[in-house]
């Protein structure tokens, strides 16, 4: 059912994916206008920006940072072209001095992030920016929209997993993702979370991840009769064979497969798996796997698509469905149930000044931060906090286990070492999941998790309120 492709996910092949991502003019025109007024005012000293959300809605009680290959590589490569200059200057908006400093950028500043793969709260910086303001100003928006979709993905992919402890999870969404690059990065994003595979066969090249596909209804309906449709398919692809079932009746489609296993069989192929993709899976899942047992095809999966979520996951294995595997598509490439979380990118210090936004219910905490976790003695953890950077964590937490989550991946605009193997990535993102406090792993609406604001932050932020009052 599955077949594997040997990465070629060099620069090359990655740049050729999708030619407006590499783009510096990927991004608002609010970021050049207010780097022409920095320029103008001499506004280019160190600043420090942080990325985070705000807050989680009932249906997402963590989310997986994942993206941060992708942010660096964004970091180290972006570069602005003749064309994009002479473009810029055509505008007629922006004055000769920021032509110039857009023609010579390289983004020269240091990146603290969170390993991808790491569960991770609200109020958290996943990711933060120090460089020159010009420079740190302008790659906002193109990070929040990496790093956005890809923790949206991975959040959504985690639940699937969690909902469906051991079974084999593939990547259907392509189709319905939103444009070239989100079904190709959805790919990624769920691979890491715990998925065994896609159906993208880019994602394969680039990437390396397992490749998984059977067929369409459109293949059976081609044929005359069912049967024929099946046995040309299995010596088409006689390693692999798949076989849909529900085009037209579900179990008299599984007796023909019974029949047809026997004549395949004389030929040396094996019927690995079939699919259902519609109707009542637990009930069809049920009979189908009678029909196929008393056919002596034990050996032979069932497979599962069809408009499937978490939740339809769940329900399933409640229902005791003989399924195997399931494949996942517009739920998980949309993340439909919530296709957005209010991730922002905020200013924290200037020229060595810790700064503070205090608008209705977006207020931010000042200063740059760490997030240090702890956990329970038996590995779950156990609560967060976020402390000014420079705060160590105290004896007692320290010897509970604490451990900070932002590390220093950039410096000076360059990496400070390669990005891990997404096999590691998916690695640490198991290892999260599994240390989640149970009520989080059960998917429970409600669940919470104790993240603590360091004392620090609130007298920091105190202080700086009372010299603006």
């Amino acid at each position: 059912m599955s077949i594997r492709i040997l990465s070629g996910a060099d620069q090359d092949a990655k740049a050729a994916v999708m030619p407006a991502a590499t783009s510096p003019l990927l991004t608002d025109l609010y970021q050049l206008n207010m780097i022409q007024a920095y320029l103008d005012h001499g506004d280019t000293d160190t600043a420090v920006f942080e990325l985070f959300m705000r807050s989680l809605p009932a249906r997402r009680g963590f989310l997986l940072a994942a993206g941060l290959e992708q942010a660096l590589d964004f970091l180290e490569n972006l570069r602005f072209s003749a064309a994009d200059i002479d473009w810029l200057k055509n505008t007629g908006r922006f004055n000769k001095n920021l032509l110039d400093y857009l023609g010579d950028f390289r983004f020269s500043g240091d990146v603290h992030a969170m390993a991808e793969g790491t569960v991770f709260f609200a109020t958290e910086p996943i990711l933060r920016i120090t460089a020159p303001l010009p420079q740190a100003q302008l790659v906002e928006s193109r990070l929040i929209n990496i790093l956005h979709f890809q923790s949206l993905i991975a959040a959504k992919a985690a639940r699937c997993v969690l909902a469906a402890p051991g079974k084999l999870l593939v990547d259907f969404g392509m189709r319905r993702a939103h444009g070239a690059e989100a079904a190709l990065l959805a790919a990624r994003a769920s691979y890491l979370a715990g998925f065994a595979g896609t159906a993208t066969v880019l994602a394969g090249q680039v990437f390396g991840i397992p490749l998984y596909g059977t067929m369409a209804h459109s293949f059976i309906e081609a044929q005359d009769d069912e049967t024929a449709a099946f046995e040309i398919f299995a010596r088409a692809r006689p390693d692999n064979v798949v076989l849909l079932l529900d085009t037209y009746d579900t179990q008299a489609a599984a007796r023909k497969v019974v029949a047809l296993a026997q004549r395949l069989k004389a030929s040396g192929i094996a019927v690995r798996g079939v699919r259902l993709d519609s109707g009542d899976l637990v009930g069809l899942a049920k009979s189908v796997r009678a029909i196929l047992d008393g056919g002596g095809l034990q050996d032979v999966t069932i497979f599962a698509s069809g408009g499937l979520d978490e939740d339809a996951l769940a329900d399933l294995l409640r229902g005791n469905a003989p399924v195997d595997g399931f494949g996942i598509g517009t739920s998980l490439t949309t993340s439909s149930d919530l296709p957005a979380i209010d991730f922002v990118y905020k200013l924290q210090d200037y020229a060595g000044a810790p700064r503070r936004k205090k608008s209705d219910k977006k207020a931010t905490w000042p200063g740059r931060k760490q997030v240090w976790r702890r956990y329970h003695a038996n590995g779950r953890m156990a609560g967060d906090r976020i402390a000014l950077e420079q705060t160590s964590p105290s004896a007692a937490a320290a010897g509970s286990g604490e451990e900070p989550l932002l590390q220093c991946v950039m410096r000076d605009g360059r990496r400070l070492r390669a990005c891990p193997s997404l096999e590691d990535i998916r690695a640490r993102a198991k290892r999260d999941l599994e240390r989640l406090p149970e009520p989080l792993r059960r998917l429970e609406p409600d669940a919470t998790y104790a993240v603590e604001i360091g004392a620090d932050f609130i007298e920091l932020a105190a202080l700086l309120d009372s010299r603006r009052s």
